[in-house]
């Protein structure tokens, strides 16, 4: 997938993924990749979730783990509220979206 594409719609993958419970960051990527049969591939996701850990829709806690630190990721509530707000634009979006791909009806064009 294009990274300008996805650029516009990755927080709210994000914030997806995490609705699920906790990830660390690489556990995020493969969600993501495997979610999507693995058209969502992505090299990195920490500059996002950092953002949004700033944006406080995101906390994070370290943790050790076979003698290496990792840091997870969670939702907040205000990144539960945001996630709930954005799948309801998206069901809006992708409704209208494909009421014009798959209606095959003509438009009259205005005059």
């Amino acid at each position: 997938m294009r990274a300008e594409a996805l650029k516009k719609h990755l927080d709210e993958l994000l914030l997806a993924v995490l609705a699920e419970g906790p990830r660390h960051g690489y556990a995020v990527m493969e969600v993501l990749r495997a979610g999507s049969g693995g058209m969502l591939d992505l090299p990195t996701v920490y500059p996002a979730l950092h953002r949004l850990e700033r944006a406080g829709l995101v906390k994070s806690s370290w943790s050790e783990a076979a003698g290496r630190r990792r840091r997870a990721y969670e939702l907040t509530a205000a990144g539960v509220k945001a996630l709930a707000e954005q799948r309801a634009r998206w069901r809006e979006f992708s409704k209208a979206v494909s009421a014009v791909l798959e209606s095959g009806a003509s438009w009259a064009t205005p005059a």
